[in-house]
């Protein structure tokens, strides 16, 4: 019967096609809008480029509009992130594609939701694939 080599030559391949890498926490708590973070906070644009260092990030190029899903909320000395998704005809590729940025290098247009839920991260927040 063949079906061992089989079974060990796909169990193999997806383990050599598994690139997922656990990345370190960049915040313990992060507010949503619900407790899933499914639902847009906001809406902003971006004030300038950034270029994703890793990732657990998002590319975003100046103007671009940026759905915000999530705020972490810092330690102290750390930086203060924030999760999402540009929205853009010009960069339809990136659409949906969701990670972080700098807050600072957005501008909140428009918010969708005032309250806020607060939850903690999990590692599956920083989880790249």
């Amino acid at each position: 019967m063949n079906s061992p080599p089989v079974i060990l030559l796909c169990v193999g391949l997806l383990y050599q096609t598994s690139s997922a890498v656990l990345m370190d926490k960049l915040a313990d708590n992060k507010f949503c809008a619900d407790a899933e973070c499914s639902y847009a906070l906001s809406m902003a644009v971006a004030l300038d480029d950034f270029i994703a260092p890793d990732c657990r990030f998002i590319n975003i190029k100046k103007g671009q509009m940026v759905y915000v899903y999530s705020k972490l909320i810092p330690e102290e000395g750390a930086g203060v992130f924030w999760s999402g998704s540009v929205y853009s005809e010009r960069y339809v590729d990136q659409m949906g594609i969701i990670g972080y940025f700098p807050a600072t290098m957005v501008k909140e247009t428009h918010k969708f939701k005032e309250d806020t839920v607060t939850i903690p991260t999990t590692d599956m927040d920083f989880y790249c694939v």
